[in-house]
């Protein structure tokens, strides 16, 4: 039984606000609740019946776990360059999928912590064959790909309720509710952490039971930046056309290879944010 765990930052157990993982001191702090968040899921995992779990870290530069912290039975993919994103690593070998601290998209609620989709500086909405999804669903679709079902999603009130709105019978454990994007009423850690353990555990002995969550092709992606800027430089590709000014589309015939093209092009739109050769003399 093998198992993937993809790791966001916003949803861990004790965040309330960007700060908390941008000051220095606050950012150590919270990497170590990151940390202490994923021990609890790699736990219920082999509570359940796991042999093998592989943990993605997924937020900002995707190195903030520590892996002198970590459970040891876990290997851990660390560093930011990645052409799979948060899912780097994922294939048809793994029999289930965690996700953990994860949050809700922009745009989807007033009240979700932190929300954003994929890139806060870039990206207004993203679409998917017409229906509007954040992060999870977006993952969700790429391990439904290689057949893989997800089966446990961490986070505030708010991200839990739009997983469960595309994935019925996925786990959730709630450790915080959303009073404001920068503002949540917190469970006590210990609390949250034997949650998290037993509803891994919960999520891992019903793995088979759980059906993968499969996005037949032809795939269309629709993205809304936040600037025109942005969204005109993807047109560098020739296959991606400009329908508003800060929206364009794309379609591609798999999942796979439409979850690619998404992430290069949301890379352009952050690198043409203040210009793509701003900082270049020559």
């Amino acid at each position: 039984m093998k198992i993937y765990i993809s790791v966001d930052m916003e949803g861990i157990s004790g965040v309330a606000t960007n700060m908390q993982l941008k000051k220095n001191d606050e950012y150590s702090r919270f990497r170590k609740l990151m940390t202490q968040d994923v021990n609890a899921a790699i736990e219920g995992a082999f509570r359940g019946g796991a042999t093998e779990v592989v943990v993605s870290d997924g937020h900002g530069n995707m190195s903030n776990i520590l892996i002198e912290e970590l459970d040891p039975r876990a290997r851990l993919i660390s560093g930011n360059n990645r052409v799979m994103c948060q899912m780097e690593g994922i294939d048809d070998s793994f029999d289930g999928v965690f996700f953990v601290g994860y949050h809700g998209r922009e745009g989807g609620s007033e009240r979700s912590v932190i929300s954003h989709t994929l890139a806060g500086i870039a990206v207004n909405e993203m679409k998917i064959n017409g229906k509007v999804v954040g992060e999870s669903e977006l993952n969700a679709g790429v391990a439904g790909f290689f057949g893989v079902p997800v089966l446990l999603v961490t986070g505030d009130d708010v991200v839990t309720s739009e997983i469960k709105s595309t994935l019925p019978y996925v786990e959730t454990v709630v450790v915080k509710r959303g009073i404001d994007r920068f503002a949540a009423d917190l469970l006590p850690l210990q609390q949250a952490h034997e949650l998290i353990r037993t509803k891994a555990e919960l999520a891992v002995k019903k793995a088979k039971q759980i059906e993968p969550y499969r996005i037949e092709g032809p795939i269309t992606f629709e993205i809304e930046f936040k600037g025109s800027n942005q969204a005109l430089m993807t047109t560098t590709i020739p296959s991606v056309e400009l329908i508003e000014p800060k929206r364009i589309r794309f379609t591609c015939d798999d999942y796979i290879t439409a979850y690619k093209m998404m992430w290069g092009l949301v890379i352009i739109g952050m690198s043409a944010t203040n210009g793509v050769l701003g900082h270049a003399n020559a």
